[in-house]
């Protein structure tokens, strides 16, 4: 469980006071898995990180933390030679945006759909950590933004992302890399952990399922998947992931439509046979179950 681990320990680092949190992040090490040719995953501290490297310059998708940034950049450096040249957020949240501003100001173009510079730009509530998030500086503000899509082209990389709606927020992007036969599913996925899904900035199960739903219909046997949190997974395992979202979901929704109450729900275990596997990240089954019964509510309130 060590990414559902350095997910809890992202999170109450980005909480903590700015006195603690560049101490927090001395010891986080990059660490590069390669994914395909020319393709990696760097993973260290928050959200795991795309990294495409072309003739035409490498491409970073989301960028953790700011103290985290120099050491990100010699792990791309150890692979290519290639500068930086864009960044492309999964989403708005802190552990996928926070080197925007150090990537800025050393050229790198920080690309984004047009929710998540909303967000940023405004700052945001976090209604399930109960915390405030103050707005972004200027300078770590996407500056190229994007409704539906948007493809890059660079060198033997097609890299084409696209807006999946109210998913874990309301301004994901998942990442197709067609040639390398690679998808990059933000937090949309968090695989080995039950999801984080920020109802509050938009997000819903429903939402969570149809975009697993798209991905599924882009990958095919060898498809790598890189998720928001997790190690690399196949097709299948984005197929199981999606079939316990689903079911979690039916089961919820025929026992609300039956009146029972939130403890009444976690009381009957509709997620037991997946809490071994899924349940040791920093949302227990009970506190998910609260989430997904106060999306649901709020869903039939609208």
């Amino acid at each position: 469980m060590r990414h559902a681990n350095n997910f809890i320990l992202s999170l109450l680092m980005a909480l903590s006071p700015m006195a603690t949190f560049g101490q927090s992040m001395d010891d986080v090490e990059i660490v590069t898995h390669p994914v395909a040719d020319g393709v990696y995953m760097l993973a260290g501290q928050g959200g795991n990180i795309g990294l495409i490297t072309t003739s035409d310059g490498a491409f970073l998708i989301d960028d953790q933390f700011a103290p985290l940034t120099e050491r990100i950049l010699s792990a791309v450096a150890e692979v290519t030679d290639q500068p930086v040249k864009f960044v492309l957020n999964t989403h708005w949240h802190f552990d996928h945006t926070g080197g925007n501003e150090n990537l800025a100001e050393a050229g790198v173009m920080v690309v984004a759909h047009d929710n998540v510079r909303q967000r940023l730009a405004a700052g945001q509530f976090m209604e399930f950590f109960n915390r405030e998030v103050a707005p972004a500086p200027d300078g770590a503000l996407p500056v190229v933004t994007f409704n539906d899509s948007i493809t890059f082209h660079m060198g033997e990389h097609t890299i084409h992302a696209f807006h999946v709606a109210n998913a874990h927020t309301d301004g994901d992007a998942i990442i197709h890399l067609a040639e390398a036969d690679v998808i990059h599913a933000g937090d949309v996925v968090f695989y080995g952990l039950y999801p984080f899904i920020d109802t509050g900035s938009g997000g819903s199960l429903d939402g969570m399922i149809a975009a697993v739903g798209q991905m599924l219909e882009l990958a095919g046997d060898q498809t790598r998947i890189i998720p928001g949190h997790g190690p690399v997974i196949g097709r299948d395992q984005l197929a199981n992931y999606g079939e316990m979202l689903q079911t979690v979901r039916d089961r919820l929704v025929e026992r609300m439509e039956q009146g029972q109450s939130l403890a009444e729900i976690q009381a009957a275990g509709i997620t037991a046979e997946w809490d071994e596997d899924w349940g040791g990240g920093f949302i227990p089954p009970d506190r998910w179950l609260e989430m997904l019964y106060r999306d649901r509510q709020a869903a039939r309130i609208d």
